[in-house]
């Protein structure tokens, strides 16, 4: 089948968190079983157009409700028959980042998702399905199911609508809906309104055909009060649509046996050139080169990611016999914290605050283990790709972590706590310390989870039996 991807990040042209990852994988993995696939996203001045020989096409257009134009871009995605489109409008997405606290970001949005309707008058190609992602994407299914519904050119196209993080809405000021052009009977309670608000997130969850999350156990905690960040009830409205599929991670990219990025090479009989890793990381670091657990954190600093557990307990944390490095960038308030704990416990930490690709491979390659006490957590990749390079993952039991990840005393893959307390994270990276002193044990499991299979095949095949369920709608 012809499926549209439209995404606002996918690797390798711009990333800036796991959706970039999954964009990008998913994509190839459909087109290798057979379908013809299409990407569309936007041009950010980011995007480096002659390294990734994205060409101008000549198609401009208007869009409705704006004075900008849209302009297409074109390129092959790599090792693939993969067209990806890109939306160029500077007054948009010329910006020092892709996402930020701009205040045209309801602009931004609603401009990207006509933009993708109306480039299907331009191209003589049809999608049947069109695959969004998140609430930058969300006001599609809005647009084609009250705008474009009488257009014979748009008649039998469905809609997926892939829910990554429930956590952000694409919340606006009422003022901003006369940008969508659609009529005001769906700025109601029943429609694209929350608390006098327009929500984005909404518009996808109430007009996509088929919804979907990624994992099982988060598509079940989204329809609950806790989780489902005032959207429960919609949610709960659309449940026989509503499925969870676990990501996958792209092994031609994360497998320590090929990785060009670390500096020994290795796979599950090898595992002593992952020690000569993890000298090296300490090395790299300013780390001393001892011999006790190493603990790696990777992640957005955000508050849903556990960092106030953290916070709680550092001072012990740091009491005991471990090394931390932590790489990631977020909220000012985390850079604060791990500013002073990196000057505070400097013979015990490495803080990298920042985005690096590179030390994020290795990372995953020289750590002991990895550390992901999420308050809430849709997926994850990167226990994932730690139980692929031999990490043992410490995590709490939520949504992707829990489908994921079992804990060692069930011959689990990693150590898992239940309760978002701090006094369970600190049992449960005692625990791990515990099992760093038992090295037949630690083998066993390392190998354990470097054999478990989380390719994107069986994901990207639930995928496809979405679209035909997406198809089957009236």
């Amino acid at each position: 089948m012809n499926i549209l991807f439209v995404t606002s990040e996918i690797v390798p042209y711009v990333k800036k968190g796991g959706l970039a990852d999954v964009s990008g994988a998913l994509s190839k993995t459909l087109e290798a079983m057979g379908h013809e696939i299409r990407v569309i996203l936007p041009k950010y001045s980011k995007i480096e157009t002659k390294k990734f020989e994205i060409t101008p096409l000549s198609i401009k257009y208007n869009i409705a409700n704006f004075e900008y134009e849209a302009e297409i871009e074109q390129t092959a995605y790599p090792s693939s028959k993969i067209i990806v489109y890109f939306i160029k409008c500077d007054h948009f997405y010329d910006r020092d980042e892709i996402y930020g606290n701009y205040k045209d970001n309801a602009e931004r949005s609603i401009f990207f998702s006509k933009s993708v309707l109306e480039l299907l008058k331009y191209v003589n190609w049809k999608p049947d399905i069109i695959h969004c992602n998140d609430w930058q994407t969300a006001l599609i299914p809005a647009l084609l199911k009250n705008l474009y519904n009488e257009d014979q050119l748009y008649q039998n196209i469905r809609i997926l609508f892939t829910i990554h993080n429930l956590g952000y809405q694409g919340i606006f000021p009422k003022e901003k809906f006369v940008k969508t052009g659609l009529d005001d009977k769906l700025f109601t309670s029943e429609g694209l309104e929350i608390r006098g608000k327009l929500n984005l997130m909404k518009a996808g969850i109430i007009f996509a055909d088929i919804l979907n999350t990624v994992s099982m156990k988060y598509a079940s905690e989204i329809q609950t009060k806790e989780f489902g960040f005032g959207l429960e009830a919609f949610l709960q409205k659309r449940k026989r649509d509503l499925y969870g599929i676990m990501n996958g991670i792209d092994y031609d990219l994360w497998d320590p046996r090929i990785d060009q990025y670390i500096w020994h090479k290795y796979d599950e009989n090898s595992l002593e050139k992952k020690r000569l890793n993890k000298i090296q990381l300490q090395k790299e670091s300013n780390l001393p080169e001892k011999d006790v657990p190493l603990i790696g954190i990777i992640s957005r600093l955000v508050d849903q990611k556990g960092f106030d557990l953290i916070e709680e307990i550092i001072d012990e944390l740091m009491q005991l016999d471990l090394q931390l490095i932590l790489l990631g960038t977020g909220l000012p308030k985390y850079h604060k914290l791990f500013k002073v704990i990196g000057k505070k416990y400097a013979e015990k930490t490495a803080i990298y605050l920042k985005f690096d690709d590179v030390l994020t491979h290795k990372i995953e390659a020289g750590a002991d283990f990895f550390l992901m006490p999420s308050y809430y957590e849709p997926c994850g990749l990167n226990q994932l790709i730690s139980l692929r390079y031999g990490t043992i993952p410490i995590v709490r039991h939520t949504g992707g972590l829990a489908d994921s990840i079992s804990d060692i005393t069930d011959s689990g893959v990693g150590v898992v706590f239940r309760d978002y307390q701090s006094e369970e994270l600190l049992q449960a990276v005692q625990r791990a310390l515990n099992l760093y002193q038992k090295e037949s044990r630690m083998m066993s499991i390392r190998k354990r989870g470097m054999r478990k299979d989380f390719s994107w095949d069986l994901s990207a095949e639930k995928y496809e039996q979405l679209y035909q369920k997406a198809l089957q709608k009236n």
